[in-house]
């Protein structure tokens, strides 16, 4: 859900497009699958390309693209509500054991190294180990939500058994482990020293060994991290053979599993540096593919002259919420929050800030307004709308012991209130956003101003430490039951849950900048705890969790920790001119890289 930069230096734009071919045809390379060619696009989760980035999987500015050369062992579909759900990648098929306890992994029977050796067991299980010294999702020394790894067992050459820790358990163990890289053992084996299972079976255990043990594991992540192989090695449908930095050129990998299916010869990522570079290459026509980027409605419409010029639109599992801090006054009173709630014109922000990527909110539910009904049914419908009303937005502000003097809102002691809402750099739409709340407000006689900040690391840093009054925050982040609540009753709004084990830090402590109370009054529920609530989530059956989501819905709705603005709507950006094949409206397939698309065999070059 990156928004990428805004600014863009004219050297910055200069240099990309004199490095920019796309659109043209190469027919050099191994050919097959489909009429070869070359296929041009970018990385949107990354803006910039390091040269001297090493082809790794974990290094955060390294030359691995996902799908491209770099390989998990499979693809996670985008469900409405199943997290278990994947496509074939290193993997061919898998089973689930019923109660989540495992997962058996039978590995692609022709997968292949691009140097020609063959995909095996103990790839996979290096490969694990190595996840576990970057404390990857299932493979982390001190367990989180997402459950973890007890052992991982070599079966025969093709199948690997993974086993879950059953006394921590999570229903979404199986996505962690097939969310999985895999690197070739040959390769990356050596940085795994003798010895090294046995550590990781002390650092479960407690005590100065245990510690120890978890220091080792840790130490071994930087190098990881660090890792630059002598030359790219992939199980996918390409490998990387050049970065500059204008672009990164992959070649087509005859050694994979599927590469009879494979169109493109070559691939080539182009550099960019903000959102105007990605608009320029895509109403140029440059671009094959590229993911969402936010765009105003003039601009949309360049694109969409293009030639060839193609959007696809499917379900985001995200939404926005207007989040407040609730150590600060006024926001410690919920008559101020639903005041607000019933003050901004949602319809207006979404149409303002994000026109073709989100859909205006039909109330606070805590889920995207997709997958609402299928977890909570009617309860939906019951919950309050927040539709825009000044009337009563002014009766809540009122009940809040707010005073108004001279057309103007003031705190109930008379001071001044002002509505100060941050925003990194570059999140162009929640900039928009924000700038139309603040009109929004002041022209109902609330004061208000936006403040961005230089990017969003420095956010999140600040936002975790208590320093914003209001701020965006993301949540409703689907499919699994427990991630949909933990963005609003999670570790920012105070409850940690470590190994199944759920405790509450006061407000400033731990990353608690949300500061709600631990315990709400909810009408027709009675006293519940919502972290407590979330954390049974986790391990829940979804029928299980049905009846906890309709509590923590109706919790949110009343108690408004944020207002859910807008949720997403996932927009791709293709162009029909060179390729054919592209996935459809609404497809399960659309938060997954084009890469991914081209190597189960669904894009063909236009004849």
């Amino acid at each position: 859900m990156k928004r990428l930069a805004a600014v863009v230096t004219l050297l910055g734009l200069a240099t990309a497009t004199a490095a920019c071919s796309g659109g043209s045809t190469n027919t050099s390379g191994s050919g097959g699958g489909g009429g070869g060619g070359l296929f041009t696009t970018i990385d949107v989760t990354r803006p910039g390309l390091d040269a001297s980035g090493p082809a790794n999987p974990w290094a955060p500015k390294g030359n691995s693209f996902q799908g491209y050369n770099a390989m998990k062992l499979g693809w996670v579909k985008n469900h409405l509500t199943d997290p278990n759900q994947f496509y074939p990648g290193i993997a061919a098929s898998w089973e689930i054991a019923p109660d989540n306890s495992s997962i058996t992994i039978h590995l692609q029977p022709n997968g292949k190294w691009s140097d020609g050796k063959p995909v095996t067991a103990e790839d996979v299980r290096t490969s694990i180990g190595l996840a576990y010294t970057t404390g990857s999702t299932a493979f982390a020394i001190t367990p989180g939500a997402a459950g973890a790894a007890a052992e991982v067992q070599i079966v025969d050459d093709k199948t690997v058994k993974v086993t879950q820790d059953m006394t921590n358990p999570s229903m979404k163990f199986a996505r962690g482990v097939m969310d999985s890289w895999v690197v070739p053992a040959h390769v990356w084996g050596t940085l795994l020293p003798a010895g090294f299972w046995d550590t990781i079976k002390t650092s479960r255990g407690e005590g100065a060994d245990a510690e120890k043990a978890r220091e080792e594991i840790l130490a071994l992540g930087q190098k990881v991290l660090a890792f630059a192989p002598p030359k790219d090695v992939s199980a996918g449908p390409f490998v990387l053979e050049r970065v500059n930095p204008g672009e990164a050129l992959l070649l087509k990998n005859k050694n994979f599993y599927n590469a009879a299916n494979v169109a493109p010869d070559q691939v080539k990522f182009l550099n960019y540096s903000g959102n105007e570079q990605i608009w320029n290459y895509l109403s140029a026509g440059k671009l094959d593919h590229s993911g969402f980027v936010a765009a105003p409605a003039d601009v949309m419409n360049r694109i969409k002259q293009a030639p060839g010029s193609n959007t696809i639109k499917g379900f985001s599992p995200v939404a926005v919420g207007m989040a407040f801090n609730q150590s600060k006054k006024p926001y410690d009173n919920v008559h101020v929050r639903r005041g607000l709630a019933y003050l901004i014109d949602r319809d207006q922000v979404t149409k303002v800030a994000s026109p073709e990527g989100g859909t205006p909110a039909i109330t606070t539910s805590g889920i995207h307004q997709k997958p609402a009904q299928e977890w909570i049914g009617s309860e939906l419908s019951a919950l309050e709308p927040y539709k825009h009303d000044v009337a009563k937005a002014e009766a809540e502000f009122k009940e809040a012991g707010l005073q108004k003097k001279d057309g103007k809102w003031a705190l109930a002691d008379g001071s001044p209130w002002k509505v100060t809402m941050t925003a990194p750099n570059g999140f162009s739409d929640w900039i928009s956003a924000q700038e139309n709340i603040k009109s929004q407000l002041v022209e109902n006689g609330v004061d208000a101003e936006v403040v961005t900040v230089a990017d969003y690391p420095v956010y999140l840093e600040e936002i975790a430490a208590g320093k914003y009054d209001v701020g965006f925050w993301l949540m409703a982040l689907g499919p699994a039951p427990y991630d949909i609540y933990q963005r609003l009753y999670g570790v920012s709004n105070g409850w940690s849950n470590v190994a199944g084990k759920v405790t509450h830090n006061a407000p400033g402590k731990a990353g608690n900048w949300m500061g709600g109370a631990e315990e709400i009054d909810v009408e027709g529920v009675g006293k519940v705890n919502p972290g407590e609530l979330t954390a049974k989530l986790n391990s829940a059956s979804a029928e299980e969790a049905k009846p906890i989501m309709a509590q923590l819905a109706r919790t949110a709705n009343q108690d408004l920790p944020a207002i859910q603005l807008w949720d997403y709507v996932n927009t791709q950006f293709t162009n029909t001119a060179r390729f054919t094949g592209w996935p459809e409206q609404d497809s399960d397939l659309l938060r997954l890289t084009a890469g991914v698309w081209i190597q189960l065999g669904m894009i063909k070059a236009k004849q």
